[in-house]
């Protein structure tokens, strides 16, 4: 979060506003979007072959896959990469 100012003036002019450091947007324009969840959060044991075939086409896939470990996503395919592989990468990082 960063923490915003009003200019300076009286103590009642002083506000403090809140704005998200890490911009979504690229969510909208993810191919995941016009799929649907289904193939990105299967059943246990379902295959992650076609939510990958579908990240790799993705032009937002590396956004994705630094949202998704960046605030720890544990499930399903996040830019590409299952839960077991983001653990990995978790791991291999610390």
């Amino acid at each position: 979060m960063i923490e915003r100012f009003s200019p300076h003036g009286t103590i009642l002019a002083m506000h403090t506003d809140t704005i998200p450091t890490s911009d979504l947007g690229w969510q909208r324009q993810a191919l995941c979007a016009q799929t649907g969840a289904d193939f990105f959060f299967p059943e246990p044991g379902s295959s992650v072959r076609e939510a990958k075939r579908i990240c790799g086409m993705c032009d937002m896939r590396v956004a994705c896959l630094e949202y998704a470990l960046a605030n720890d996503e544990r499930f399903g395919v996040w830019g590409g990469l299952s839960e077991k592989e983001r653990l990995q990468i978790r791991r291999t990082s610390c």
